[in-house]
């Protein structure tokens, strides 16, 4: 089969399309052939660091390195221990993250307790957006800041791969949803359920917003300090990319806040309800562009910029 692997660290150039082996499949896995598959800025540094390859991947020795985790495909081999697939059925999920999930392939071997069905409204290249951003998202809002109806939520980066499925899942809640972007994603953000919009090139969010219930945060530097202002005395912050320590943690426990910096994992349960609000359109997944397998480093290139509206997808 055709699979672009990861020569060594490094620029677009040490993405290289293979011929590899056919995966083999463990009883508690599928075979999937893959349609699309979904670009995060993980794989880019991934592909351009050793220290994330060694602890996200963690790789064999010697073994062929496939990027990778956010697939839509159908189903052609099903384990003996499989009983909630067929083959033939239509399925998208995060594969083995963290871990290898070989997604930037024909096809690939899932375990099947991480998937869901796709629902047949929906394209596979919007299943495929909906893995590892949605599943973020999801996780962050339900799992741990346990969103609930007319909670206020501060959204960094709403117009982001996690930012977009984060409004709308948190409208879905019935939360009040407060988003930040720069100023031509505006319309975007308010058309997703927002709100209130927060221009972050011109306004300091902080100013604007002092009694948030939560805040997801996902943008790096001293965003994460500045969120702790804007939210309210035991309220909940999530970051997916800052650490609560030193002058943050200080800050965070004289307000008495909850605290969590996560790190998304494959969950089946999770990605169901995923589907079931995809199904009801409850949310969609926006791609602002698409790319052909081969094309795949250029995806990479795009989501290197950190200027990515929704999601981009590759199609196998």
């Amino acid at each position: 089969m055709k699979a672009i692997t990861l020569k060594k660290n490094g620029g677009i150039e040490n993405l290289v399309l293979a011929d590899v082996p056919l995966p083999d499949i463990h009883e508690n896995e599928v075979l999937v052939n893959v349609k699309a598959i979904s670009i995060n800025p993980v794989d880019a540094f991934a592909r351009k660091s050793e220290g994330t390859v060694q602890s996200i991947l963690k790789p064999g020795k010697d073994e062929i390195v496939i990027l990778g985790w956010d697939i839509s495909g159908v189903i052609i081999k099903v384990g003996k221990r499989v009983e909630e697939f067929k083959e033939g059925d239509d399925v998208f999920g995060m594969v083995n993250f963290p871990g290898q999930g070989k997604a930037y392939a024909e096809y690939v071997a899932a375990p099947a307790d991480q998937l869901a069905l796709k629902p047949r409204n929906i394209s596979f290249e919007a299943a495929a957006a909906a893995t590892l951003t949605a599943l973020t998202a999801w996780q962050a809002l339900v799992t741990y800041a346990k969103v609930k109806e007319k909670d206020k939520v501060l959204i960094h980066a709403a117009a982001g791969g996690v930012g977009h499925y984060a409004v709308q899942i948190a409208k879905y809640f019935g939360a009040y949803v407060i988003g930040t972007a720069s100023a031509p994603n505006r319309n975007f953000v308010i058309e997703l359920g927002a709100n209130e919009f927060i221009d972050y090139t011109s306004e300091k969010f902080e100013d604007k917003v002092n009694d948030a219930d939560v805040v997801l945060d996902s943008v790096p530097g001293n965003n994460l300090l500045r969120s702790i202002d804007a939210v309210k005395k035991g309220g909940r912050v999530i970051s997916i990319k800052g650490n609560f320590e030193g002058e943050i943690a200080d800050k965070a426990k004289k307000k008495n806040l909850y605290t969590q910096r996560i790190l998304v994992r494959s969950n089946g349960n999770d990605m169901k309800r995923i589907a079931k609000l995809l199904e009801e359109k409850k949310i969609r997944s926006y791609i602002s562009k698409k790319y052909d397998f081969k094309d795949l480093p250029d995806a990479h290139l795009q989501i290197e910029t950190g200027k990515t509206r929704g999601k981009i997808v590759v199609v196998v």
